[in-house]
């Protein structure tokens, strides 16, 4: 593969300068590797990106698995926002800075087969549920019903509180939903030896 110098301009443009024995800088010549800025264009490719959560609206499929991803993102931005405002505040400021870490260090993750909650500075922390084990799902609405909190009760008693969800009304809908899928199947399968 040959390697094209990025501040250079192309062979083509050298060339047709010399032959034409002017020392004016000559326009580059339009091309798909060049902006009209004379710029050379960089195609990214990005397998899945952090600041667009997925929805119920594009479910994702894992290649091998099945599972299909119904919401995958981290706190509301509006969370942090109002945090950071009120945060110059000396009264504030312990509350800003769990909106920040919330914001940088913590993700959720639901799919067809569980919830999953990631956080840590690079990931390491995991914690993953499936619905079978839900009891409840309660609600709590924060600032104006934007974003709020998640409360998930296990049935061994344990509470899973999500905080600064967003669309946290469709998630709190999906999960029951879910729960009640698991649990139906269970009492549907076969009684008896």
């Amino acid at each position: 593969m040959a390697s094209i110098p990025l501040l250079s301009p192309p062979a083509a443009a050298t060339a047709t300068a010399a032959a034409t024995g002017s020392n004016q800088a000559c326009p580059l010549p339009l091309s798909p590797l060049y902006s009209k800025s004379h710029r050379r264009l960089t195609r990214l490719h990005v397998s899945s990106p952090t600041n667009n959560p997925r929805t119920a609206a594009t479910p994702t499929t894992s290649p091998g698995s099945g599972e299909t991803i119904f919401f995958d993102g981290g706190a509301h931005y509006g969370d942090l926002a109002a945090n950071l405002l009120l945060g110059f505040t000396l009264f504030w400021l312990p509350l800003t800075l769990a909106a920040v870490s919330r914001a940088m260090y913590l993700r959720y993750r639901f799919t067809n087969l569980r919830v999953t909650v990631i956080s840590g500075l690079t990931g390491e922390d995991r914690s993953d549920f499936g619905y079978s084990v839900i009891k409840d799902v309660q609600v709590v609405p924060r600032f104006i019903g934007e974003w709020g909190d998640v409360i998930i009760t296990l049935k061994d008693g344990t509470k899973v509180d999500l905080r600064s969800v967003p669309k946290f009304r469709e998630i709190a809908k999906y999960c029951l939903e879910m729960a009640q899928k698991s649990q139906g199947l269970k009492e549907t399968g076969p009684k008896g030896f």
